[in-house]
Formats: structure tokens, C-alpha cells, sequence
């Protein structure tokens, strides 16, 4: 008989693993994201036209503010809408892609893609409907743009999909060393 926690960390025997359950769990993840986003820039909008926008600082990390964006971080392409449109498209594009032919297919990649893809639709929501991004979190003690909710995401997922990457390699590369081991 298999001790419990053993069998608890086999992450093969999860109900929220099996694939219909696991893509509407993702999906449900990415709504969740676009919607914290959109109502936190809604909280910020209505804070800062009623001119009760909070000035101080937040543990000394960071201050709320309200600004308007219409590039990438730094301001980056500013006023190139049609290339954000563009990114999106293309991304979504190849996410559909991705997981239909089944090239990625790990739950903590697909978590991390629909991370990505919930900020993304956050700040595309933005886009389309004023033309900006409402950004409003800003670092004290350090120089960095000011940001989203959206962002934040966006930029998680990014940096644990690497890791993800990395570590996923790293197993893999081990595997094939043993099997070339067996071989011999």
C-alpha cells in the first residue's frame, strides 16, 4: 500500500490535472487575471477623478499613481497600437497552436502561458477601448515604470516559463544521458 503522502505528491492521480478540467481551471485563471486588472485600473480611475488618489507610500515600496500609457514598459513604441494588436494576435495565435499539436503540455507551463495571456487581454482591453494603458504602481526605491496589475502577470509568467524552460531541460538532458548510459 502507498503511504498517503506519496500518493498526495503524485501529481498524475489529481482530478485537476485530467486535460478538460486542467483547460477550463487555465481558462478560469486568465479571466480571473483580466478581470483583477481591469478592477483595480476602474478603483485607480475613480480614485484619481474624485481626487482621493493615496499619495503615501505603501511600506516604503511603492505609491499608487494614475498615468496613462500608450507604449510597452518605458514607453517603448509609443502611440504603435497596431503593433501591440499585432503581438497579441500573434501570440494568441501560437498559444492555440501550442496546445492543440500538444507541444507544451506541462500544467506549470500552461499556468504560466495563461498568466501571460490574461495580463496581455488586460492591457488589449485598455488598448482598444481608450487607445492607453491605465498604469498605476510605482516603485519608491528604484527607477522602473509605472505598472499594472496586468504587468505584473505578464511578467511572472514570463520569468517562471523560463524557469520552467530550464529546469525542464535540465531533466530532460539527464534522461537522455541515462538512456545513452543504458545503451552502453
Amino acid at each position: 500500500m502507498m503511504p498517503i503522502c506519496v500518493a498526495f505528491l503524485n501529481f498524475r492521480h489529481r482530478w485537476y490535472l485530467r486535460k478538460p478540467v486542467l483547460y477550463s481551471l487555465l481558462v478560469l485563471f486568465a479571466a480571473a487575471i483580466v478581470a483583477l486588472d481591469q478592477w483595480t485600473k476602474r478603483l485607480i480611475l475613480a480614485a484619481d477623478a474624485a481626487g482621493k488618489l493615496p499619495s503615501k507610500s505603501i511600506l516604503g515600496i511603492f505609491h499608487l499613481t494614475h498615468t496613462e500609457n500608450t507604449g510597452g514598459a518605458w514607453s517603448l513604441f509609443e502611440g504603435q497600437m497596431w503593433l501591440f494588436v499585432a503581438v497579441m494576435v500573434l501570440f494568441v495565435a501560437v498559444l492555440v497552436l501550442l496546445v492543440w499539436k500538444k507541444v507544451v503540455t506541462r500544467p506549470s507551463e500552461l499556468t504560466c502561458l495563461a498568466a501571460i495571456l490574461g495580463g496581455g487581454i488586460g492591457n488589449m482591453i485598455d488598448r482598444l477601448v481608450t487607445g492607453s494603458v491605465t498604469d498605476m504602481i510605482c516603485f519608491d526605491f528604484v527607477e522602473f515604470p509605472i505598472f499594472n496589475v496586468a504587468d505584473i502577470f505578464i511578467t511572472v509568467g514570463c520569468g517562471a516559463l523560463i524557469l520552467c524552460a530550464m529546469f525542464s531541460d535540465k531533466k530532460k538532458g539527464a534522461a537522455e544521458v541515462g538512456e545513452d548510459d543504458a545503451a552502453l
